[in-house]
């Protein structure tokens, strides 16, 4: 995806991207649902986790602009090997992009990486393995984790910036809304659920949400800053294993000290007087 600049009245730059432009042919051939693109958090346990997105374009959006669509999947496909993920191609117009993370705070920093490319230095020529030509999101995702020994409580936040995917003209007015053309999904799915958390925040749109099972799905809007909450909880390995070790451990005891005396195991015999 190729970027142009043009000045406004101001002299300010505004950005248009290449890649919305196919979106403008979907409007003209009154294709609706030319992207489909889910964003899902996956957390196994306290030490494992996945970051999931499944990407899939139109028939027409793909003919249309074969050339800046496959450039653009090859993108996402080099970003998630730079974070040690993999992808699977399952035709030429659908991949799934798998990343790994083994704590919340690792998964704070893959998810944020992905989605914000470090941008190059005055000091380096060299970019970064994260700038490629994907749209240019902004968002920032954050978990907050509180040790409860048998359980640790996450509280995960997400705001994500999807202006760019509107196309404006040079004076920054709309043309086209591409909520109708794009469709985007924000899941977390966890071992026991998750608790949504309505949060107003200044100048982002809550999203509506919806319960599936144990998944707890957003749908975002294109175009706007979307801002989500949510709490849940995860079972500790780690404060379970300490757990049933002090249990066996005090069983032990109670045994050793208690039962066996009573009935009279392991009792030394009594000297016996000589007559």
């Amino acid at each position: 995806m190729k970027e142009q600049n043009v000045k406004d009245g101001n002299g300010k730059k505004k950005k248009h991207f290449f890649f919305l432009l196919p979106l403008v042919f979907c409007i003209l051939n009154l294709v609706t649902g030319c992207v489909q693109y889910d964003v899902g958090v996956n957390f196994d346990s306290q030490t494992h986790g996945t970051i999931v997105q499944h990407i899939k374009l139109g028939e027409r959006l793909t003919s249309f602009s074969s050339e800046t669509v496959g450039d653009w999947l090859k993108s996402v496909e080099k970003r998630a090997r730079f974070l040690d993920g993999k992808t699977k191609r399952l035709s030429e117009r659908e991949v799934i992009v798998t990343i790994p993370f083994n704590n919340g705070a690792e998964l704070e920093d893959k998810f944020n990486q992905f989605y914000n490319p470090i941008a190059k230095t005055a000091k380096s020529r060299v970019a970064s393995p994260l700038e490629t030509d994907l749209p240019k999101f902004e968002s920032h995702l954050s978990v907050k984790q509180n040790n409860l020994l048998l359980v640790l409580r996450n509280r995960l936040s997400l705001e994500l910036d999807l202006r760019s995917l509107a196309l404006v003209s040079s004076n920054g007015s709309p043309l086209l809304n591409p909520g109708g053309l794009l469709e985007l999904d924000f899941s977390l799915n966890t071992p026991w659920g998750a608790e949504n958390i309505s949060t107003t925040v200044a100048g982002a749109l809550v999203p509506q949400s919806y319960q599936q099972g144990k998944q707890l799905v957003w749908k975002l809007k294109p175009g706007e800053v979307n801002y989500l909450e949510a709490t849940f909880w995860i079972p500790s390995p780690v404060g379970i294993g300490a757990l049933i070790i002090a249990l066996f451990m005090a069983a032990g005891f109670a045994v050793k000290y208690q039962l066996l005396p009573a009935l009279g195991i392991g009792k030394k015999p009594q000297n016996i007087g000589q007559a």
